[in-house]
Formats: structure tokens, sequence, C-alpha cells
């Protein structure tokens, strides 16, 4: 499961001063023992259980103990660890968080790893592999999935509201009205006395069914929330990506996009943030209480799974340049370069990143894995549970996909954009303050 990073801001800046050792992995002669291995999202542990027992039975001298942790104890754990030197051998890791690692010598490069052992990186979905590679030009993670952004919706809402599947499938954005999806969550936004958001006598402070669910302000990122717009206008969070220096959130194009965004709180066709603090978005949608919420694909299965919902899934919005867009994401495993068994960690990593792996990934269907073929036989198996995963897998075959923000300095620039995005959000600053905020986050690449 991939998030934003607000939550976990002020634990990520915590200063990483030990001087641990870098460098490539030594040759895999000592490979045994047994290897700590974390991840963060509940829904995957079965597979990577079954991985980890197939490894063993592979690679009987090595054991694998796997510890999920939530989103963010996760880090705030890990970050400790380091500091401690009690971080596990290897764990999944995050494209905003390794560039900080790995400039503090907490990761192991795995070039000379990956050149011994042949690892093929062209049989990873496009694009993947070379976010892995640091500004020093070494390696840090071997590929373990994608993942874009759709939006989810209740069936029985669209339904009742006579929106069709194709209507969903086909709607387009601007930010200046909001084109066809302001108007469908508008009309899917239901207050307690029956009215429709669109209806006269509407009451935007007693609603019972919101047409678009919030998870959060969505900080300098806006994964699911608001980047598959913002991008649509020509917008692009930095001047270049991987490793961007100038970031361009005083941009009119992206400041529109928010203050758009912003606005449906205030017509009553979002929640407010300060409601939704400590709530669950995909569970509220899960209680009825939100008819569209705009999601990544690693959470389909959990949208499936509440009972008495009937899930659909619809691409994002076109917007004012004619495509649709979505970030593209994808996870890596790393190696912490404190490990005292970085031999047996590589083979661990090794085979997290190959079929044998990733074909029992993709058996569950709970997320895509960063190989071209599992990922085709994820999406079968997504089929074969009765699940329409085209609203996803459109994006990588269009070409519709951009790349998530990389650069150094992330948890500083989380720390200024976090604050920010939840006072426009609150309504308590303009969208146009955003760039005092802009200010502060590029005055840190120019110390």
């Amino acid at each position: 499961m991939k998030k934003t990073l607000g939550a976990v801001a002020a634990a990520a800046a915590i200063a990483i001063s030990l001087s641990a050792c870098g460098g490539s992995a030594p040759a895999s002669s000592e490979a045994k023992g047994e290897i700590n291995y974390w991840l963060w999202d509940a829904n995957q542990l079965p597979a990577y259980q079954q991985c980890a027992d197939d490894f063993t039975k592979a690679n009987p001298d090595i054991k694998v103990k796997i510890t999920q942790r939530g989103w963010d104890d996760y880090w705030t754990t890990l970050t400790n660890g380091f500091i401690a030197g009690t971080a596990p051998d290897v764990f999944t890791d995050h494209l905003s968080k390794y560039p900080e690692y790995a400039a503090k010598k907490q990761l192991l490069a795995l070039d000379d790893a990956v050149a011994k052992d042949g690892i093929k990186l062209d049989s990873y979905t496009k694009g993947l592999a070379e976010l892995w590679v640091g500004q020093d030009g070494k390696r840090y993670g071997l590929p373990k999935d994608w993942d874009t952004v759709g939006l989810f919706y209740n069936k029985a809402m669209t339904d009742s509201a006579g929106l069709t599947a194709e209507q969903m499938a086909t709607l387009d954005w601007n930010p200046q009205d909001g084109g066809s999806y302001e108007k469908a969550i508008a009309h899917l936004t239901v207050d307690k006395r029956g009215k429709r958001g669109d209806e006269a006598g509407f009451d935007k402070n007693n609603v019972a069914v919101y047409g678009l669910g919030l998870e959060s302000s969505g900080s300098g990122q806006g994964q699911t929330q608001w980047s598959f717009l913002s991008a649509t206008t020509g917008w692009t969070h930095t001047d270049k990506n991987p490793w961007g220096t100038k970031f361009n959130y005083d941009d009119p194009k992206f400041q529109e996009t928010i203050a758009w965004w912003a606005g449906l709180a205030d017509k009553g066709y979002m929640p407010k943030l300060e409601t939704t603090v400590g709530a669950s978005m995909s569970d509220n949608f899960g209680a009825g209480k939100a008819a569209i919420n705009t999601s990544g694909d690693w959470l389909i299965g959990q949208y499936t799974g509440y009972k008495g919902i009937q899930t659909g899934f619809a691409p994002t919005p076109t917007g004012p340049d004619g495509k649709r867009a979505s970030m593209f994401n994808g996870l890596a495993d790393s190696i912490w370069a404190g490990t005292k068994k970085p031999a047996a960690a590589t083979k661990w990593v090794e085979y997290l990143a190959s079929t044998a792996c990733q074909d029992v990934v993709a058996s569950k269907a709970v997320v895509f894995p960063a190989l071209t073929s599992s990922s085709e036989k994820a999406a079968e198996a997504f089929k074969a549970k009765g699940t329409d995963v085209s609203a996803f897998t459109t994006h990588v075959k269009e070409g519709t996909t951009f790349l998530f923000p990389i650069a150094d300095k992330a948890a500083k620039v989380d720390g200024i954009m976090k604050p920010a995005m939840d006072a426009v959000l609150s309504g308590k600053q303009p969208a146009s303050s955003l760039s005092q905020a802009n200010e502060q986050v590029n005055s840190l690449f120019n110390k």
C-alpha cells in the first residue's frame, strides 16, 4: 500500500547519523541464517509469506522472518532501526524514501549482484527499474510492483443517479467548472433530506452521502487526491524527474486545480478536511457515506470486499490536454547496509524480484507485480475473480502515466507542504498561499 507522506513527515525527518558501510553486496558464498523482512501492506502479507516458504524450501540454509507494520509505524520504526542498528535485513522501500536513505549510506548497492547473477532489468514494466538508480548511479532496489490511480464508485449509487458505467468511464474535467466530473460528483451528493447536490434546496451543511470522498490534502504529491488532475493541465511537480531541485507549487495551473478541488468541500460535495482526521476513507465508502473515492489499484481487494457494496472502477477523467493521467509509482525491495547477512539478503531480494515470487503475488490478485509477465497474470487473476481492472491498466497501455516525484529532501518538503495544503483545503488560506510554501521548499535546495 502506498500513501502520501504527510502522516509521517516528522518521523521521517529524524536525522540518520550512522555512517554504515555502503558498497555493493559481496559474493553469496555465505548465504545462510535468518533474514528479517519488513513490509507494510497487510493485504500482501499472505502472498509474501508463501514466497518466503517457497524460498526456504529451495534454500534450506536461509529462513525469512516477515514483519508487517502499519504505514505510519513502519517508517518511524525503520528510521529508528537505522539509528539503533536494529533495522531489518531487507525491507519494502518507497520512491520518496530511498534517496535520503541512500545519501545517508543506509542501503546496500545491488549493482554487482545484478551483474553477477544476470538479473534481466528489461523484464520489468517499462520505467520501473530505472527509478531505483540513485544520484550516485548505483542501484538500491529491485522492482516488486507498480500502481496507478482510478475512480472507485458505488454502483448502486451511480445506478440510482442514472449514471451508466460508460458515462463514469468517459468523464472530463477542467479547473474552471469541473466538467462532467464535477457534474457527476454533484449529482451523486445527497443531503439528509434526499436532495441531490445539483438540486434546488440542497443543504450542504447536512450531507448524508458525499459525491467524492476525501483521504487527506495530499501534501506535496497528491498521488491519489489531485495529481491525476493537475497533470492534465501541463503542470509538473518539479523541473525534472527524477532529482528535481525546483518545485512548481507557485504555478497558476497548479493553484487553479487545487482551488477547484478545495471548492468541492465548500460546496458540500466532499467532506471537510477536519471531519476526516482519524477516519478511513475506504471504510467510509464501505459504510455508504461516499459515492466515489479516488484511490490506487493496491486497494482493489479492500474495496471489492465490503459486504453489500458493489464497487465499480473507472479511469481518471480526461483533462484540458485531451488525455487522462495517473501517477505511476513502483515499490522495490532494498537491503539495509548494516545487515550481518548480506549474501543471504541479496539472494532473498533477487527471489522477491523473480518470476517465482511475483507469479505467486500475481495469483493473489492484490497488486500488479513489476515483471511484465507476472503483471499480465495478475490481470488474469483479477478477471477470474470478476474484477475488471482495465481502469488501471489502461494508463500503462496508453502511456498516460507520469512518475512519482523523486527528489532529495523529501521529508523536509513534506514538512512544508502538508500544513500548507491542509490550510488551503480547510479554507483557512487561498490557493495563492502555496506560492509562499513553494519559496520555502525551493530554498531547501539553494543552501
